[in-house]
């Protein structure tokens, strides 16, 4: 039994496309058809359901799969572990992250990692927190790097160091002269939020109604860059990540201000898909992120 048809097998699955399994293994369709026939063949059963192009495991389709998986990702490991023996830190690694944590969190170790292992190409694509978790359960992406991970079936977490949050407003609103400020001063102000459905708007209502906050919702935005320019422009206040918008602080586009009595904290991790084999490349850059200090 060789690998390659386990390999071919499972992408069907995980696709439920001949076509996508296909150019997956740069074979043809037919091809792919002729490996489930001899898997059939072989275990004497009915691996697979087919209705039109897609196809759907039955139950020892399920089986297998899952078996099949386990070999295949313990054989990637083998085989990583092999390569990566005596040999330079190179390849491609890529990375699917939030925007907000793509552009601040990680540039300061991108840069270094670069600097350490020249030869390794990182590809970073920013998408929003979903779409990270699917690019990483599908193998689109080698790692993805979220905010308030949470657990998810195939997925393992690896927690990062968490970000503080602050408040931020123009520099001509009359909370930019204090250095700290009550949560409670917060009431009734006009507030420019993430939209609804991004973990850090879901963390921070939760900070409010915990502390019996009433903010006026003014703007529901997709990105911390557009948040910003509104906060900038005095569309009203905002919570942000500290490292977020230290450019703007110190070129006097923005004031920051901590909160008193309270420290909030926005968690990061790395999720990587349950089992699968990382390069030695990819290891480097997680240990890299975990041991980064932040301000």
């Amino acid at each position: 039994m060789q690998v390659e048809a386990f390999k071919v097998f499972c992408n069907l699955v995980e696709s439920g496309s001949f076509s996508q399994a296909a150019m997956q293994n740069f074979i043809t369709q037919s091809a792919v058809s002729q490996q489930i026939r001899s898997l059939e063949s072989r275990f004497n059963t009915r691996l697979l359901l087919r209705q039109g192009r897609a196809a759907s495991p039955t139950e020892s389709g399920r089986v297998l799969y899952e078996g099949a998986r386990e070999i295949l990702d313990r054989f990637e490991r083998l085989d990583l572990q092999l390569r990566s023996l005596g040999e330079e830190i190179s390849g491609t690694v890529r990375i699917a992250t939030i925007y907000s944590v793509g552009l601040y969190e990680m540039s300061r170790a991108i840069k270094t990692f670069l600097k350490e292992y020249p030869r390794v190409n990182l590809h970073v694509e920013y998408s929003r927190a979903n779409r990270v978790y699917e690019g990483c359960l599908k193998a689109e992406a080698d790692i993805g790097i979220v905010t308030y991970p949470k657990p998810r079936k195939g997925i393992h977490i690896i927690p990062l160091p968490a970000d503080q949050l602050i408040l931020i407003c123009a520099t001509q609103h009359p909370f930019a002269k204090r250095r700290q400020i009550d949560l409670q001063k917060l009431n009734g102000q006009n507030f420019v939020a993430f939209e609804r459905d991004i973990p850090s708007r879901r963390a921070i209502d939760q900070i409010f109604r915990q502390h019996r906050i009433k903010v006026r919702i003014v703007m529901e935005l997709d990105n911390i860059d557009t948040i910003k320019r509104s906060v900038e422009i005095g569309a009203g206040v905002s919570i942000v990540p500290l490292l977020s918008v230290q450019r703007e602080v110190q070129s006097g586009a923005l004031a920051q201000v901590r909160f008193a009595r309270h420290t909030f904290l926005r968690p990061l991790g790395v999720i990587v898909k349950r089992n699968r084999a990382l390069s030695a490349a990819a290891r480097k850059l997680i240990d890299l992120l975990q041991r980064s200090q932040r301000d």
